[in-house]
């Protein structure tokens, strides 16, 4: 018994509109998600200065930035929040994390301690140990 013969045109086919569809998503995801890590960063506040200040080191570490507006509101991911509603996020982003979780506070610099003593017991509450603060580089040591 014979084989039948291959035509030229009987090759196999491949769909790429799935394939297409998955890219146009990951790249309208990660757009989305650096312009939200960067609002949190560019928010204009009055940071403290600090003549010991290091520039942070450069890691893969989960960041989150909590930000301490001039009238002790709390802002993180770009909205409004409670210490209660802090203390929930920062545990789930804890346990969530593959690493260790870095929590950055940048307050206004006339934001008094009475505020951002809660965000640091927060953070201890939720097992979060990695705090820093944002600050700005004082030549001067004034």
């Amino acid at each position: 018994m014979r084989a039948p013969a291959r035509t030229s045109g009987a090759g196999l086919d491949i769909n790429m509109t799935p394939l297409v569809d998955i890219v146009f998503l990951l790249i309208v995801f990660f757009v989305v998600s650096s312009h939200l890590a960067k609002q949190e960063v560019q928010l204009q506040l009055d940071l403290p200065g600090s003549s010991s200040a290091r520039r942070a080191a450069a890691t893969h570490a989960r960041r989150l930035v909590v930000n301490v507006l001039p009238g002790g509101q709390l802002m993180l991911t770009g909205r409004v929040v409670s210490i209660e509603e802090l203390e929930k996020m920062v545990a789930h982003e804890g346990r969530s994390a593959k690493e260790l979780l870095e929590v950055r506070i940048r307050s206004d610099r006339n934001v008094p301690y009475g505020r951002i003593e809660p965000v640091l017991l927060a953070c201890a509450r939720a097992g979060v140990w990695n705090v820093s603060f944002a600050v700005v580089q004082r030549d001067d040591g004034s």
